[in-house]
């Protein structure tokens, strides 16, 4: 159980660093399809509407902010999760925080996101993710 447990956090870690652009170093979208499944969905559920994402959809807008100077100095980590495994299925609750510029201005926020992983013959993916900022 505890090699799944590492297998899961490393999957969270991957999935967090993608939009890292501190220090000047480049973001690693293209990490975010290395975690999932193909079908993977992610939804902001932040204010009136959930918005649903395919993985394209959720990459390509924060590749082109995280790259053309609008966002800088950003990075997301996790500070607290419970993670509850179950056979090929398991669920993560994790508290997160955020930081960076956006336009030039600093900023710092933090927020909750529910994941759900499912076991593929190629190892453990996400195959959802929801989001509500604080």
């Amino acid at each position: 159980m505890s090699d799944v447990k590492a297998e899961l956090d490393q999957l969270m870690h991957s999935f967090l660093g993608a939009f890292t652009n501190t220090g000047g170093s480049r973001p690693n979208v293209n990490a975010v399809h290395e975690v999932f499944i193909p079908q993977g969905m992610i939804i902001k559920n932040v204010g009136g509407e959930p918005v649903v994402y395919n993985l394209d959809a959720f990459v390509e807008p924060r590749e082109k902010i995280l790259t053309d100077g609008t966002l800088t100095e950003f990075s997301e980590w996790e500070v607290a999760e419970r993670t509850e495994i179950f056979g090929s299925i398991a669920h993560r609750f994790s508290e997160y925080r955020k930081s960076g510029f956006l336009d030039g201005e600093w900023f710092e926020g933090s927020g909750r996101k529910t994941t759900q992983f499912v076991r593929t013959p190629v190892g453990w993916r996400m195959s959802s993710m929801a989001w509500d900022d604080a």
